[in-house]
């Protein structure tokens, strides 16, 4: 029989630092390659069919009023039909596809929520392009995300594997559904760490399983659509030390951008909530009809913000017109989230990111001339300023900003403006937009 002695100076082999390392879980490692695989694939399928749909909207909304009242038909149809069909698609068929879907993959890492991928993979593909092709202001980074989350659940399934396996492969699914929407490996890697860090269950091969899936998908994506910067900008000089309280106001700006972001997030998401199904689906008739009107007379303040953040980076517009664009987008982008259809928050937050810290920084120009080379640093900064405000999560928010411009040189000032963000939005009570919304959606399930 052991003695006391004995047993403690042996616990130490129970502890799970010690399993862990001894483990060989290489057959985790080959399943996260295939999901890295499927979900690079899916994810490049999604955007390619995405960009045809939206080329085509373009030149439709570009027709409209050139032959008279009846050249406006058809745009309207084309919007009306496009959020109509994506929200009658997620409430008939999949109510967990709608928003971003990134709650429900937390959730669903907990065991709170189901992941239904039969139904979420069809619903969440096909919704999604009617509701980010129909104009409205959502990103595609919120399905390839769930979409990789559910290849994840289904690799599992389809292998017969253990329950254990679900949260790292599930885990590797969102990573490489995030980096195959924005060519962004390593901010795949790191949203799932960080922002997921109460969800994901981390150990060795839990962490290499996201690694070899972000960057299979990543490779993917490479090969079938490119290897470009989602974002082509200048690659800009580092700032002078001497600047450095610029960026730490700029991050006190975003604290109450992110703040603001979220509590109008929830109160739209309500509203419509309370809605009857008629009354949602004349809400979504109204939707589509507004985003028409818009977009083709003021293109920029429609979609998802790439073509926006380009013209904004270019200096193409007055400081009067960067305000409006800021405060129009904002708008439209709360609004078009509460809908409830299927699309991310990310890029259209980091438009909201790139117009506002063009404008601090054109106007800083004007106070401080010479100080920072360039009013596109605080642009980029502005990125992740305000990923960092409204996810709180500022190491994704810095790596998704440096990924998706190649501008390594800017790391310390996105340093100083997200963590300076992110602190003080909490230091007001603002909690991650993700948390928030998580726990809504167990409220109104249990509701």
């Amino acid at each position: 029989m052991k003695s006391p002695v004995e047993k403690q100076n042996n616990s130490w082999k129970k502890d799970p630092r010690f399993v862990d390392a001894d483990s060989k879980n290489f057959k985790l490692i080959f399943l996260a390659l295939i999901v890295g695989l499927l979900a690079g694939l899916v994810g490049s399928v999604f955007r390619l069919t995405l960009t045809y749909i939206e080329v085509f909207r373009d030149k439709l909304f570009a027709g409209a009023g050139d032959s008279g009242i009846m050249s406006w038909v058809w745009p309207i149809l084309f919007g009306v039909i496009g959020v109509t069909v994506a929200l009658f698609l997620v409430k008939r068929y999949a109510p967990e596809a709608s928003g971003s879907g990134v709650q429900e993959i937390e959730g669903a890492l907990d065991g709170l929520r189901p992941l239904r991928w039969k139904r979420v993979i069809p619903i969440k593909f096909i919704a999604s392009l009617f509701s980010l092709g129909s104009g409205l202001l959502l990103g595609r980074e919120g399905p390839t995300i769930q979409l990789g989350a559910s290849i994840g659940k289904m690799v599992k399934d389809i292998f017969k594997q253990p329950e254990n396996k679900t949260n790292p492969l599930v885990s590797a699914g969102a990573a490489a559904g995030l980096a195959s929407a924005f060519n962004a490996p390593f901010a795949g890697i790191i949203f799932v760490i960080e922002e997921m860090h109460g969800h994901f269950r981390y150990n060795f091969f839990s962490v290499a399983a996201i690694m070899v899936a972000s960057g299979t998908a990543d490779f993917v994506v490479r090969v079938l659509i490119g290897p470009d910067p989602v974002i082509q900008m200048t690659v800009f000089p580092g700032p002078q030390i001497s600047s450095v309280w610029l960026f730490i106001l700029l991050g006190l700006f975003f604290s109450l951008v992110g703040y603001s972001f979220n509590k109008l997030i929830v109160i739209t998401l309500d509203l419509f909530k309370d809605l009857s199904r008629i009354t949602l689906i004349l809400s979504g008739i109204v939707a589509g009809i507004v985003i028409v009107l818009i977009g083709v007379f003021y293109p920029n303040m429609i979609g998802g913000g790439y073509r926006t953040i380009g013209k904004v980076l270019d200096q193409s517009y007055t400081v009067s017109f960067l305000i409006i664009l800021f405060i129009g987008r904002m708008i439209l982008t709360i609004f078009s989230y509460g809908t409830g259809v299927p699309g991310g928050i990310f890029a259209p937050m980091l438009a909201l990111g790139v117009v506002f810290g063009m404008l601090f920084g054109t106007v800083m120009e004007h106070f401080f001339p010479g100080l920072v080379p360039h009013p596109g640093i605080y642009a980029v900064a502005g990125m992740a300023g305000i990923f960092a405000s409204t996810v709180r999560a500022p190491l994704t928010g810095l790596v998704l900003a440096v990924e998706m411009t190649s501008n390594y040189e800017l790391i310390l000032p996105l340093i100083i403006t997200t963590v300076t963000a992110s602190v003080v939005t909490a230091q007001l009570g603002n909690e991650p937009i993700y948390t928030t919304l998580l726990k809504r959606t167990l409220a109104n399930s249990k509701g």
